[in-house]
């Protein structure tokens, strides 16, 4: 089976943590996986640990708020492989924890341009490639400060309640007309950089890996129709 044969997944945020272990997930169940990050050298590691699952991916080192980027991306997709049959979005910025008056403004648009708008114009530019999939996946990760909000949060909490409230839209407007279905899923506590950030005091050997977040995905793109 050649690449072009395989169905085909797109992550991003894919050089380590939840995406990293989704990508590795992905190519072990038989896809081939376009990793998407800023640095191409942390997407070499994982595409290493593909081969030696067995898996075949493509990398594409890339700032997400670069929005012809991604436009080039869909356009090497749609000329390769002319479908998307997954789509993980997984890349995020967490950014200072601070109460709402004091955000930082360059924290704040970062937060959201990565959070929340990239992923608008992933969707924009790869719509027309999930359409065309047999049963296409769209994966959204979220957080529980995205429903629930919490004290010093508010940038992080304001993108994922926006992320949500973006992909539950589409699902209403793609569900009649298309074969294209959507996951909101929130990782909970999981052994992740962004996470030792967020919680310097934390002992990481308290909380579940990315991978079994991985399983989670894979579980629900699995799941009956």
């Amino acid at each position: 089976m050649t690449i072009t044969d395989k169905p085909l997944a797109l992550v991003t945020g894919a050089s380590r943590g939840i995406g990293a272990a989704t990508a590795v997930a992905l190519a072990r169940a038989g896809h081939h996986v376009i990793i998407t990050a800023r640095k191409d050298k942390d997407l070499e590691t994982v595409d290493d640990a593909i081969a030696e699952a067995g898996g075949t991916a493509t990398i594409a080192p890339f700032d997400l708020t670069d929005n012809p980027a991604i436009e080039r991306l869909a356009a090497a997709l749609a000329g390769r492989w002319g479908r998307l049959d997954v789509l993980v979005l997984n890349a995020a910025q967490l950014g200072s924890l601070a109460p709402v008056p004091h955000i930082d403004t360059k924290d704040w648009d970062r937060v959201l341009a990565v959070n929340l708008t990239a992923n608008w114009h992933l969707i924009r530019a790869l719509d027309p490639l999930l359409r065309r999939a047999g049963a296409a996946e769209v994966v959204a990760l979220t957080s529980s400060v995205g429903s629930q909000p919490r004290a010093y949060w508010g940038a992080y909490a304001a993108s994922k309640a926006g992320l949500e409230n973006l992909i539950a839209t589409y699902a209403l407007e793609t569900a009649p007309v298309s074969a294209i279905r959507t996951h909101i899923i929130d990782p909970g506590a999981t052994r992740t950089a962004m996470r030792a950030r967020a919680f310097p005091g934390e002992d990481p050997a308290g909380v579940k890996p990315p991978e079994e977040v991985a399983a989670k995905i894979l579980t629900a793109i699995d799941s009956p129709r």
